[in-house]
């Protein structure tokens, strides 16, 4: 989210959003394209994330956003527009360059509570207030779609609360609505989202403890990105905790975030795939237990919660079978102490690949990383927090978050490269000297940075811990992939005739798309129908994430701790919609 929040604020904010707003309902009400078209500007922007739609989608455009907006409002009767002192109040702020008031606000609609987020700037021909991005969100159903709080028995013969965890764990006769594949941070946000919502939900995870999806990577390693981004809804970290969270710890924290929100999870199970009976409207897959036993079940709903990349990605190296030494890819790598005097080639420089070298370097070995493409570097701090500077002006979470989902694509790409520029300004002595030892630089498409890498895909760059400074001062190698003529029994052999003499090989080069995933627990007709998952398509939204797909009952999420937090909210609902019988179908 790019530049600052305006501590300073003119009088006459809050009236000046309040007028907006009334105005903007009484075209609403109307369902008057006139109306409405004088409140938005030329180049403007609607996202809606269920309120009006049912869908995540943005529309860009005045003639478009009326085109679309005025229908929907006579089908889903938005009304009672208003701020709320609860939220934060008006306020003016720079956002990609630009002086606007923003505005959070809440309405009803057809399909429940909601809440909207205005960016108001000036017209020029008139001084007036009108839209430059609009934001329409769902915050829950209608309060009769809920159900009854849990309540439990003081009978003393009768089951107590341990008990019933147990019952419910066990799933002996009954199957869950929803089964969520994949135990991360994903996983557990939407399963708890779901609890939230009284959905039937049960995660199921290949790894034998909570955490383990963490906890059994590489010894270094922790977030990148600071604490206060990264909460998971309801359980937000205690105070005090480290601002780059460790792996370890986060590991436990997910552990115990699944038993404090009492999420049905099955260590020690694969998922071993299924089918989709459209006349029942359910799935018919298979769980294999730690014990070897199989368990199907028939939940109407799957939600794939594996990473935005699942299968290991390995080249075909022709020559690598005639190295000798031991071959990992980086998902199998622990810790550098095992290689102490030994010598490592790391092919791959994206994050994982930097951090291993780092990590090997500093347990003893000699290192050198193999560059396949190029790759962004920027400093972990402060430049790498840059996009992260909404989370730092004050606000609440809830506020921020909402804020943050508020800005479409289109912008946030402008607003990127301003960041990536910035960045690299603040970070030019280090990439000079990353360039004179050979290191082949990019900044994204365009320049947008590495937030467009991870989102088109999910790599290309390197948070800067150390890594790049050892190879600035050749601490740790560096040799360009197309450089190297093969692999030999001793290591690889360059096409000058040198040979790079190793004991280990890494292969930091990432996962197959999810797509690959699909494929192999379903079948191709699914993967087929479902498509391609990640990336952008239509509207700058994420192909295929956090909604429903062209494959009923099938849904994907991943991403951030903060993106999984946002939008598990938004996956949550529709699921619970569906069950409630309320959501339209496509």
């Amino acid at each position: 989210m790019p530049d600052t929040h305006m501590a300073a604020q003119p009088a006459g904010a809050a009236r000046a959003a309040e007028d907006w707003l009334a105005r903007f309902g009484h075209a609403l009400a109307d369902s008057g394209g006139a109306a409405l078209a004088a409140l938005f500007h030329p180049e403007s922007y609607w996202r809606d994330l269920l309120a009006l739609t049912w869908r995540i989608q943005t529309l860009n455009g005045r003639d478009a956003i009326i085109a679309a907006l005025a229908p929907h409002a006579a089908r889903m009767h938005p009304a009672g527009l208003h701020l709320n002192p609860q939220r934060a109040a008006p306020a003016y702020a720079t956002r990609v360059g630009t002086e606007t008031l923003e505005v959070i606000f809440q309405f009803t609609a057809a399909s429940g509570p909601c809440t909207g987020v205005v960016r108001l700037t000036p017209d020029p021909a008139d001084a007036t207030l009108k839209a430059w991005t609009l934001l329409t969100a769902l915050d829950d159903l209608p309060a009769q779609q809920g159900a009854e709080a849990k309540a439990f028995s003081r009978d003393f013969r009768g089951p107590n609360w341990l008990d019933l965890r147990r019952a419910s764990l066990a799933y002996e006769d009954r199957d869950p609505a929803v089964l969520v594949v994949g135990g991360g941070q994903a996983g557990l946000a939407i399963a708890a989202r779901l609890n939230h919502l009284h959905v039937d939900t049960l995660v199921v995870d290949r790894e034998a403890n909570i955490g383990d999806n963490w906890r059994k990577r590489y010894h270094a390693l922790t977030l990148h990105n600071q604490v206060h981004v990264n909460h998971l809804p309801y359980m937000p970290f205690p105070p005090g905790w480290p601002v780059y969270i460790p792996k370890d710890k986060l590991a436990g924290w997910l552990a115990a975030y699944v038993e404090s929100l009492e999420i049905n999870y099955w260590t020690a199970t694969e998922f071993e795939g299924g089918s989709y009976d459209a006349e029942a409207g359910h799935w018919v897959v298979s769980l294999r237990r730690a014990d070897g036993t199989r368990r199907h079940m028939r939940p109407r709903h799957i939600v794939l919660a594996t990473g935005v990349s699942g299968i290991p990605n390995l080249p075909d190296i022709p020559s690598l079978p005639n190295f000798t030494g031991t071959v990992l890819h980086s998902s199998q790598y622990r810790d550098g102490d095992d290689w102490a005097g030994k010598r490592a080639l790391v092919i791959g420089t994206g994050n994982s690949g930097h951090d291993i070298a780092q990590d090997l370097h500093s347990g003893g070995a000699q290192v050198t990383m193999v560059q396949r493409s190029p790759t962004m570097v920027v400093n972990l701090e402060p430049s790498a927090q840059l996009p992260y500077a909404l989370y730092s002006e004050g606000r609440s979470l809830e506020d921020t978050d909402i804020l943050a989902a508020a800005m479409p694509a289109a912008l946030a790409r402008r607003a990127h490269i301003r960041i990536t520029e910035q960045a690299r300004q603040m970070d030019l002595p280090l990439l000079e000297g990353l360039q004179r030892a050979g290191f082949k630089l990019d900044f994204g498409e365009d320049g947008t940075g590495w937030q467009f890498k991870y989102h088109t895909r999910g790599g290309g760059y390197y948070f800067n811990v150390g890594c790049s400074d050892l190879i600035v001062e050749g601490q740790i190698g560096l040799v360009q992939f197309e450089d190297l003529q093969g692999f030999v029994a001793e290591g690889a052999l360059t096409r000058a005739g040198a040979t790079l003499p190793a004991d280990l090989i890494v292969l930091a080069t990432g996962y197959k798309g999810q797509e690959a995933l699909v494929r192999h627990l379903f079948g191709a007709d699914v993967a087929d129908r479902v498509g391609p998952i990640w990336g952008f398509g239509t509207g700058g939204e994420l192909r295929n994430m956090f909604v429903r797909t062209p494959q009923p009952g099938l849904y994907f999420i991943a991403g951030s701790l903060a993106q999984c937090r946002v939008y598990s909210k938004y996956l949550a609902l529709q699921i619970k919609a569906l069950e409630a019988g309320i959501l339209p179908a496509f």
